[in-house]
């Protein structure tokens, strides 16, 4: 017998062209409605164009075929903006009171491990003007859409990105904007992309404690925030602004990673600090939060990011890091 529950867990196998996801993962069933034979499936058009729509009508339709060969059935597309459809569990930021500290690297991490996990899980590249996300992922795609919203571009893992690199003629294109322009894209990537049902939301903030990163915490509803650092003391006394950057806005600190920590070298079976001794410890109790990890200056992670093959990074500090993450985030979620 055709039921609305059999309908609805059918359409779920219905994938939206341009990202593989389908349109209850996406949140873009609305209804159906069964009167005898008929059956009436409304969905939402949000990001989807013209060809977009016809196919997944098509694809719909099929769906209901085969689920009673003798029901009629159409299906009418109805308008909303995709910030109404989002379904966003967790938003988990990763900031840094300056750059080249490997904040986009750590975000990159952060978001692989959640999706081995079995998590669904996006990554929101807030770092408008020193965008690196896409090309550590290989993704040269450009984001598909409509007028009512925008795909975001999935990553070999399943992973939904975002990026302004995206969007540029060619990836090495400077963004020379103002901060309110800068703010602007940073909320149109939060309200305008259809991110549907997610876990996890990791968001790559800008560096330091200006417009861009307030206008990020400001707008987005962070759970909380992992701050990213490296062992000179220049570092860490910039980086501690902003865990009081995010204190001081209510934004809890999840936890802190010391980036570039040291170098490892088989031959001699030695660490090296090239950077010097390990702030972790100072850096942990003056955030009040603990330390998640010490990341090594990996050359092996290296080659895969500028190869965009980072997905394949296996290490045991991800194992390390995955203990320590999983507590804090089973606390803030």
């Amino acid at each position: 017998m055709l039921t609305e529950k059999k309908i609805l867990e059918a359409l779920g196998d219905v994938l939206v062209p341009g990202i593989q996801r389908s349109l209850t993962a996406l949140n873009l069933v609305q209804g159906a409605e069964i009167a005898g034979n008929k059956v009436k499936i409304t969905l939402a058009s949000v990001a989807l164009d013209e060809n977009a729509q016809n196919w997944v009508r098509e694809k719909s339709m099929d769906v209901v075929k085969l689920l009673d060969k003798n029901a009629a059935s159409e299906v009418i597309f109805v308008e909303k903006r995709p910030v109404e459809l989002n379904r966003i569990k967790n938003v988990i930021a990763i900031m840094s009171g300056k750059g080249g500290v490997g904040k986009s690297l750590i975000s990159a991490l952060t978001a692989i491990l959640l999706r081995r996990q079995g998590y669904e899980v996006g990554i929101l590249d807030a770092d408008i003007t020193g965008p690196s996300i896409p090309k550590m992922f290989g993704i040269t795609l450009r984001p598909q859409g409509s007028e009512s919203g925008i795909l975001p571009v999935q990553s070999t893992s399943g992973i939904e990105i975002i990026s302004i690199n995206l969007f540029l003629p060619h990836e090495d294109e400077a963004v020379i904007w103002r901060g309110p322009l800068i703010g602007k894209a940073i909320t149109q990537f939060w309200e305008d992309v259809l991110w549907g049902n997610l876990d996890f939301l990791v968001v790559d903030l800008p560096p330091g404690t200006a417009d861009a990163p307030l206008t990020a915490l400001q707008v987005l509803p962070v759970n909380g925030v992992i701050v990213v650092f490296t062992p000179q003391g220049l570092t860490t006394m910039i980086v501690k602004k902003a865990v009081k950057m995010a204190q001081q806005l209510d934004k809890k600190v999840l936890g802190v990673v010391e980036n570039m920590s040291f170098l490892y070298i088989p031959a001699i079976k030695k660490k090296i600090e090239i950077f010097g001794a390990s702030r972790g410890a100072e850096m942990a109790k003056s955030s009040a939060a603990p330390l998640l990890a010490r990341i090594p200056i990996d050359p092996r992670l290296a080659t895969l990011c500028d190869k965009g093959h980072i997905e394949r990074y296996d290490a045991e500090i991800l194992k390390s890091y995955w203990d320590a993450l999983s507590k804090v985030i089973s606390t803030a979620t």
